[in-house]
């Protein structure tokens, strides 16, 4: 959990993802432009395959890190508990994305991610943002993600 001004953030209540395709476990840092994630990957992680995170469970862990960025700025700044959560998200593109390697069952996965660029017309959000995901401080997936996202 991320602590704000004091106050620990629940990254769960943050997403409107829920079990079984929530990819994310922990929101351990968070700034205006930069995310920093972790995801424990259990054997009940409907995206392991032979004991391995697949390549679409990496790109949709990259994707629910990457949406807080902006995500964020939807909600009051007091509101620890996710109260405001109405939001919907799209990737509009896959720009990039290399996988490097597949983390075992197990396994805790780091991801950063960083904005690239911002365009609010009011009523939706256009983005870009590059995304790192580290098992073991290697580098197993490089990508860039646009995404709409929107309060409904």
């Amino acid at each position: 959990m991320k602590s704000v001004d004091g106050h620990h953030i629940d990254i769960k209540k943050f997403l409107p993802h829920r079990e079984p395709l929530l990819m994310v476990s922990r929101l351990m840092e968070i700034d205006e432009t930069s995310v920093h994630t972790e995801f424990d990957i259990t054997k009940d992680c409907i995206f392991v395959k032979n004991e391995r995170l697949s390549e679409t469970g990496l790109i949709e862990n990259a994707a629910q890190a990457c949406s807080a960025i902006v995500g964020q700025s939807y909600f009051e700044d007091d509101d620890y508990e996710g109260e405001g959560n109405n939001l919907v998200g799209y990737i509009s593109a896959i720009k990039k994305v290399e996988v490097y390697a597949l983390p075992k069952q197990g396994e805790i996965i780091t991801t950063k991610a960083n904005l690239i660029s911002r365009y609010d017309t009011g009523v939706i959000t256009i983005c870009s943002i590059s995304c790192e995901t580290f098992n073991n401080d290697e580098l197993i997936v490089a990508c860039t993600l646009n995404f709409l996202i929107h309060e409904v």
